[in-house]
């Protein structure tokens, strides 16, 4: 699992029961605020540039860094970041870098808010949609693999996350590579690695 790593110590990685009883993947029950983004969000297919900007810019902050930090900021970095208005962020200039770098409600890395920003002026120039089809043409065929039944056999990196990743960069985007694409593949429903067990593991 790369887009929430901070899994519990479980000791074969299967899914857990809950104070509901019901069964979810291990990292879900970590912390209470990954509960709501585990059964409501992760996972669930996302469309839009725009949702999908956030998701690409917020899984580039989060590349070394645990899941939860990223989540529990994500109100920070919307407000830092003109609600991901591609345009807008695209025309962010020299004094938003530096507003940006100053802010205690995100993450001021230097490289990821300048990746962010680049990404922005590279994308107000592709027409509509464009975004959500690429990103979407490299979603596997369904049943291309088996649910997981533990942590385990969850992939960190695919045959298309990788290709994702190099279709991305072609186009100019910064700071996505594989491993950060198969992340938000995950998040935004390309995939389903929810447990094979998980009460979220059902169609969205």
């Amino acid at each position: 699992m790369t887009d929430a790593p901070d899994v519990p110590n479980v000791i074969d990685g299967a899914a857990v029961a809950g104070p509901d009883g019901r069964l979810r993947c291990p990292w879900a029950l970590s912390t209470e605020d990954y509960v709501a983004y585990h059964d409501e969000e992760w996972g669930r297919p996302v469309h839009g540039d725009e949702a999908l900007y956030e998701r690409l810019s917020l899984e580039a902050f989060q590349s070394g860094l645990s899941w939860i930090t990223i989540l529990r900021r994500r109100p920070g970095f919307r407000a830092a970041f003109a609600g991901f208005h591609i345009e807008k962020v695209a025309a962010f200039t020299d004094e938003d870098r530096e507003r940006l770098l100053a802010d205690p409600g995100i993450i001021r890395n230097r490289a990821k808010i300048d990746a962010t920003m680049a990404n922005a002026r590279v994308l107000a120039e592709w027409a509509p949609g464009e975004l959500d089809a690429l990103i979407w043409s490299h979603a596997p065929e369904p049943g291309t693999y088996p649910a997981p039944k533990t942590i385990a056999d969850v992939q960190a990196v695919t045959p298309e996350s990788t290709a994702l990743s190099k279709a991305l960069k072609k186009r100019g985007l910064r700071f996505i590579g594989p491993t950060t694409a198969y992340a938000l593949m995950q998040a935004c429903g390309l995939v389903n690695d929810h447990l094979e067990t998980c009460v979220a593991r059902k169609t969205p």
